[in-house]
């Protein structure tokens, strides 16, 4: 369940422990949504606390990177656990995310890839 979001420098991160089971998904779906319709520059979802995570785990982040991408918002995942990685791995939606083994190797990723807005817009 959801224990805790942080927005640091622009980028926001939604802290995941436990199950992340059907009985979540409501939730979840809900604070990772709030913290992209925010459009920080980058998203966070630190797994590292997660000792369950099934197929409902593994479409609400397959449903927030999407629409991460749509938004324009960078986003990566926290993850070191067998718990998280193997149903990653054997799905091979971790091949399409931008998984890092902890919560800060996926903050210094996201902030080594982003270009500032005015940079962007070449001026």
């Amino acid at each position: 369940m959801i224990t805790q979001v942080d927005r640091n420098d622009g980028l926001s991160v939604v802290e995941l422990v436990g199950e992340i089971d059907m009985d979540c998904d409501g939730p979840v779906r809900a604070a990772l949504c709030r913290q992209l319709d925010q459009r920080p520059a980058g998203l966070v979802v630190d797994l590292t606390g997660v000792d369950f995570f099934g197929s409902t785990g593994i479409r609400l982040l397959v449903e927030a990177s999407a629409r991460a991408q749509r938004l324009g918002v960078a986003f990566a995942v926290a993850a070191r656990g067998r718990a998280v990685l193997r149903p990653l791995e054997i799905t091979f939606v971790g091949l399409t995310l931008d998984v890092h083994p902890t919560r800060q190797d996926a903050l210094d990723a996201l902030r080594a890839g982003i270009v500032p807005a005015a940079r962007r817009a070449g001026r």
